[in-house]
């Protein structure tokens, strides 16, 4: 068999990882992972052999904590009243010599100044730690606050059952307690920008995993406030307004992308009230529903059939579109779509 054929690209070895392709670029140039070149050029990887080597240079399994651990860059605690965003990110950036035109320099500006904010107006704290962890491979960042606690006051706002729900909501996009004066944008989008998005509150600790394309739900210990975290590599080529484009349509926010997973607190997808809880409120907001079944192994037939027939047929103009399925639920959706086609009476 072809040598050839055991060899993966830089993207593969990027998302088993969880570090951008720049990063693993990196890791290759200096020889930290093993790596060789095909006759044009291109770069290919032994992934059982770069496993290998991260196993014996123990890589840390969480790049953020690991980060944290360090010595900061740049840290202040600021006082909220009158505070504004944009004037403390310039003198971050000038402070940290980021550049705000490069892709990353973009991401993090929006992100930095949407996650302040939220702190601003939404906390109720009356100060704010803002830390900056900066080197040639990663930049991040960690706003906390001292005040109500973003899923607290979510799950009141919205009279949610529990913090988790309150994640699940902060998930669909434009769920907030403050609609004349918010949208309910800006921890959806900053949450699909970055590489690693992390908010911890009220002991729940919800990552968003951009490099690997996964999420996670974990339980911290209790503390007050609210702290968001966010990462980038410094080389990334994501374009900021390529992801708003994959959500808007003529710069409206009309479609949302529900992540399965994260509805997954200890109930298979298999009731009709399952399917219901991750659309709820979703008719009013959106035009399209991606549905990501990313991680998800198996679901009912009732989950689908409500998600695939009864909701788009009770919300007309609206449209319910599944993505990232495995075989198993491939095969159930495709199930559900030929039992949800017109049929007599």
């Amino acid at each position: 068999m072809d040598e050839s054929t055991h060899l993966v690209r830089i993207a593969d070895v990027a998302r088993e990882l969880g570090l951008s392709p720049s990063r693993i670029r990196q890791l290759a140039d200096s020889g930290l992972i093993p790596s060789t070149r095909t006759p044009g050029g291109h770069r290919l990887f032994d992934l059982g052999a770069v496993r290998a080597e991260v196993a014996r240079r123990t890589l840390p399994e969480d790049p953020l904590t690991a980060a944290q651990e360090a010595e900061p860059s740049w840290s202040q605690e600021l006082t909220l009243l009158g505070l504004s965003e944009d004037v403390v990110w310039r003198h971050i950036r000038e402070d940290l010599d980021i550049d705000p035109d490069t892709p990353a320099g973009r991401i993090m500006g929006y992100a930095f100044t949407e996650m302040l904010n939220n702190a601003i107006d939404h906390s109720d704290s009356q100060t704010v730690s803002i830390t900056w962890w900066t080197t040639t491979d990663q930049w991040i960042f960690e706003i906390r606050d001292y005040g109500v606690g973003a899923y607290s006051k979510l799950r009141a706002g919205l009279r949610l059952a529990s913090d988790f729900e309150a994640v699940q909501e902060l998930s669909k996009g434009k769920r907030t307690t403050d609609r004349a004066h918010h949208t309910g944008e800006g921890i959806f989008f900053t949450s699909k920008a970055v590489d690693i998005f992390r908010l911890t509150s009220s002991g729940v600790r919800w990552t968003v995993d951009n490099l690997r394309h996964d999420v996670a739900l974990g339980i911290v210990d209790v503390t007050s406030g609210t702290s968001v975290v966010c990462q980038i590599d410094p080389q990334t080529e994501r374009d900021l307004a390529a992801i708003f484009h994959q959500f808007t349509n003529d710069f409206a926010f009309t479609t949302t992308r529900p992540i399965v997973k994260l509805f997954e607190i200890g109930t298979p997808f298999v009731s009709r009230s399952e399917a219901r809880r991750l659309l709820d409120g979703l008719d009013v907001d959106f035009e399209i529903v991606e549905v990501d079944f990313a991680g998800v192994s198996d679901v009912g037939q009732g989950f689908v059939d409500e998600l695939l027939r009864v909701w788009p047929q009770s919300h007309p103009g609206k449209a319910v579109v599944p993505i990232n399925m495995s075989p198993a639920v491939e095969f159930m959706v495709e199930r559900g779509l030929t039992r949800a086609e017109p049929r007599d009476e």
